[in-house]
């Protein structure tokens, strides 16, 4: 019998082979990166259609344009659109109209730090056409417009967009990013807020959340230490919404984009760059970064008024910090 001659090398080729298998794999790469692409653009489409847009802004004489861009940030405790269950859930009441439990600037400069200021909400000043009363008054009284016109008043800051949010929605997006972790240096019980958390580093929800930057009739220092909560909170938020775990989750991804854009209510004029410069500055000054936060100057935390105790601004330390950030100048300011 004979024997099978051997098969000449110069006829074998495996390239044929290895062609195919680089062509499947980058060709499965290549889809997964346009499905990753497109799910980073369409998302955001999707949302941003899906935000309440308001008229935010006074008519009249309003302080004039400065260098850098300035938002104004509410937390509206209006009930609307929350179910009985809602409300129980969260422990919110059923009080009727809207108030502002957090009231925030945050500035934006073309160079430098950004800056988020907390007003306390009785902060005692002039509310155009009410006389004299606590700030979030303005809000019940004429809402966006004269609250906007009622901050840009007695900060001389011209106010370049708004943003608000309310009970339930802040509450959905802490449940979208799957909790926030806070550090409690001791318990806090607060029947008002509906809380009862231990001390220590524990994962808050979104209704023990709310709870949390809520609760001031337990905290000694009342409306000061609540604002010093809600500006913790909004970084650790602000951190994990637009942090890589959201951005590598297709899943969470899209939970936040939706759950955030149905809690905002923004004025008409901003623009979608203009809202993620307010996230990215907010995750900078909240969440770590090199931004600067503070409480407006306070001189009296228990000023005696017609309309009860209220908080007095200290006015000369209050015109420096605003005329600084007027002029674009945030390097110099100190987080407190």
């Amino acid at each position: 019998m004979s024997q099978p001659q051997p098969i000449d090398p110069r006829y074998v080729s495996r390239q044929p082979v290895r062609k195919k298998r680089r062509f499947g794999v980058g060709r499965l790469i290549g889809l997964i990166v346009l499905l990753f692409v497109l799910m980073l653009i369409a998302v955001p489409l999707y949302a941003w259609g899906r935000i309440d847009k308001v008229d935010a802004f006074p008519a009249g004489k309003r302080p004039a344009e400065t260098p850098g861009t300035t938002y104004l940030m509410v937390g509206s405790d209006s009930r609307e659109g929350l179910s009985a269950a809602d409300k129980k859930k969260l422990g919110t009441g059923s009080a009727l109209g809207q108030r502002t439990d957090t009231i925030m600037v945050l500035h934006v400069p073309e160079s430098g730090p950004p800056v988020l200021i907390s007003i306390p909400r009785d902060s005692y000043v002039p509310i155009p056409g009410h006389g004299k009363n606590k700030i979030n008054a303005a809000y019940s009284y004429g809402q966006a417009k004269l609250l906007v016109q009622t901050i840009e008043g007695v900060t001389g800051l011209h106010i370049d967009h708004y943003v608000e949010i309310g009970f339930g929605g802040f509450a959905s997006i802490i449940d979208s990013v799957g909790g926030v972790k806070m550090c409690l240096p001791k318990a806090m019980k607060d029947q008002k807020a509906h809380i009862n958390l231990p001390k220590g580093c524990q994962q808050l929800d979104g209704t023990k959340a709310l709870g949390y930057v809520r609760a001031r009739y337990s905290d000694p220092l009342g409306d000061l230490g609540r604002v010093a909560r809600q500006r913790e909170m909004i970084g650790a938020v602000a951190d994990k919404a637009i942090g890589p775990g959201t951005f590598l989750n297709p899943i969470r991804y899209f939970k936040v984009g939706t759950s955030s854009a149905d809690a905002l209510t923004i004025d008409k004029d901003m623009g979608p760059l203009d809202l993620f410069k307010f996230a990215r500055a907010m995750k900078a000054v909240a969440g770590g970064g090199d931004g600067i936060t503070l409480t407006v100057p306070i001189s009296d935390t228990n000023l005696s008024t017609p309309n009860g105790s209220a908080v007095k601004w200290d006015t000369a330390k209050a015109k420096a910090l605003f005329q600084a950030l007027k002029e674009d100048k945030t390097t110099g300011l100190k987080s407190s």
